[in-house]
């Protein structure tokens, strides 16, 4: 195939420093890119700042990159909409504003970052991806909150922070986001409470809260909720009781089904 028409590419490598080949530049219809270190540490990314031609570029995976590397050359890719980040290292980049999603990334409807152990905080911009759909945060035990307005992504479906173990709690303004569809806090062992207005989030159907040992009791809003299941275990169950009889309600508690879908999948 003719690289400049091509439309996916994926780069392997197994180097401490990776310099994104120069004729990437001319693959003005570039979509879709994947950039895979396989050495045991984050590589240096350098060379990063030619996509800026790939205006037709929509997803972008990163497996063991070093981000600070790529955001000191500020870029934006106003196509992008998908990016995942595989065990890179990030809490550099995000925590001292030298990424910015909202300028590099405007237009992202999804972001999956997961094992990314070095994550604290995600950037403070994160609540302007307007158009922003799904948001998965996994296996970053370090990471300790969100952002306090995640409630402005108001088209956000998914809120997925599986096994996110340091997180503490859910943002005040988290009723807010009235779309949300799927909520997975998941082996969050350090949640002690949900938010009082929980039960505002109108358009909740499935709640997975499994082994949240440290979560005590629910906000009386629950019972807001209707047509509602709720994955958990036996404490889960215990958590749920007081709801369960209340008229209107449809609260569902359903075991989780044991298999191997946490695996880490290649995705684009």
């Amino acid at each position: 195939m003719d690289l400049p028409v091509a439309e996916v590419l994926v780069l392997n490598f197994q180097t401490k420093n990776y310099a994104l080949p120069q004729f990437v530049e001319k693959m003005v219809k570039l979509k879709v890119l994947v950039v895979t270190n396989y050495g045991i540490v984050p590589s240096e990314l350098t060379n990063f700042e030619i996509l800026c031609a790939s205006s037709y570029l929509k997803r972008m995976r990163l497996e063991r990159i070093s981000i600070p590397s790529i955001a000191k050359h500020p870029m934006q890719l106003n196509g992008l909409q998908k990016i995942s980040l595989f065990m890179c290292n990030i809490g550099q980049a995000f925590s001292n504003g030298s990424i910015q999603f909202s300028h590099a990334w405007p237009n992202l409807v999804e972001v999956n970052i997961d094992y990314c152990n070095d994550l604290v905080a995600l950037p403070a911009d994160t609540s302007d991806l307007i158009h922003l759909k799904k948001l998965s945060i996994t296996n970053c035990h370090k990471l300790l909150a969100l952002p306090e307005d995640i409630g402005k992504l108001a088209k956000l479906e998914l809120l997925r922070l599986r096994s996110c173990t340091g997180l503490a709690k859910l943002p005040g303004s988290t009723g807010n986001l009235k779309m949300l569809k799927s909520l997975d806090i998941s082996y969050c062992f350090s949640i002690k409470e949900l938010p009082e207005d929980f039960g505002e989030l109108s358009s909740l159907r499935e709640l997975n809260m499994r082994d949240c040992s440290r979560l005590q009791e629910l906000p009386l809003s629950v019972s807001n909720l209707e047509h509602l299941e709720v994955i958990g275990d036996d404490e889960t169950q215990s958590l749920l009781q007081p709801f369960l009889p209340i008229e209107g309600t449809h609260i569902v508690v359903a075991k989780e089904n044991i298999n191997l879908n946490w695996l880490p999948k290649f995705q684009f």
